[in-house]
């Protein structure tokens, strides 16, 4: 179900009529129909404020969709989840296991059997992993496999959130096709090389020169974009109706900002944080 703008007002008493048709044609103009309109609203929105939301966040890496997602949940009170951390725990089982990784069978049987614990791996963040995940993520049996999850995720998030936002390269296309709200993350490959340098640097405490990794992660980047986007199964590309949000000049809170403004647009009704 899509999002609605929901309205407060009739503009004429024709629509007044065909939408209450027990009101005489001679209290159409009447002020009490401002009272009807109101209580009709009212309902409207407590019947879209008791429907869980889901809002899909994709794009390529190190875009900011992770930032983003996470800081949404947190402003809206949705559960969270990072559907590459999916891949990312398959890829890091299959290292661990030492199973090729163009072979798809043994990788489909690994995927269909991951456990939520999975996810929380911290050895998961690595660049290892993070180039073994975009190597399977080709393979069409391993994405279908990995498809489950998310679904259940969004359809049943867990008990006092008002939704879900998942993030990831193709939630808006494939996972959750009827997102409420879906975004479409980017920014140009130097920006997102120079933030992904930045986090390696102190995330791992790397003693390697600056130039050096920059132009290292930049190369896995452009090879990333690459196989993402010309895979045949679920290419990383924009939804059709997705809010394409360029973070190459944002800030990590002007980012956000935005993509609050787009989530109150489109699901008046969510409750959240100023």
């Amino acid at each position: 179900m899509r999002c609605r703008t929901l309205s407060t007002a009739v503009s004429h008493s024709s629509r007044i009529s065909a939408q209450l048709p027990w009101v005489p044609k001679a209290l159409t103009g009447h002020p009490a129909l401002h009272h009807i309109r109101m209580r009709t609203s009212s309902a409207s929105q407590m019947q879209e404020a008791g429907r869980r939301v889901v809002i899909a966040v994709d794009g390529p890496a190190a875009c900011g969709k992770g930032t983003l997602s996470k800081a949404l949940a947190a402003r809206f009170n949705l559960a969270h989840l990072d559907t590459g951390l999916l891949y990312r725990a398959a890829a890091f089982k299959a290292l661990q296991q030492g199973l090729p990784l163009h072979e798809e069978g043994p990788l489909v049987a690994l995927c269909l059997g991951l456990q939520a614990e999975d996810l929380q791996q911290q050895q998961l963040r690595g660049d290892e992993v993070a180039q073994a995940a975009s190597k399977i993520s080709v393979l069409p049996g391993v994405r279908e496999a990995l498809k489950r999850y998310p679904a259940d995720f969004s359809a049943n998030p867990a008990p006092g959130y008002q939704g879900a936002v998942l993030d990831g390269r193709d939630v808006g296309t494939v996972l959750c096709p009827q997102a409420d709200v879906k975004l479409f993350v980017t920014a140009a490959p130097e920006v997102r090389a120079h933030r992904r340098t930045l986090e390696l640097q102190q995330r791992q405490g790397q003693q390697e020169p600056y130039d050096t990794l920059y132009s290292r992660v930049l190369k896995d980047l452009l090879e990333r974009d690459a196989r993402d986007s010309s895979r045949a199964t679920a290419p990383l590309r924009p939804a059709d109706d997705a809010h394409v949000l360029d973070t190459s000049q944002l800030s990590p809170e002007g980012a956000v900002e935005q993509a609050s403004q787009l989530v109150r647009e489109a699901c008046p009704w969510l409750q959240g944080l100023p």
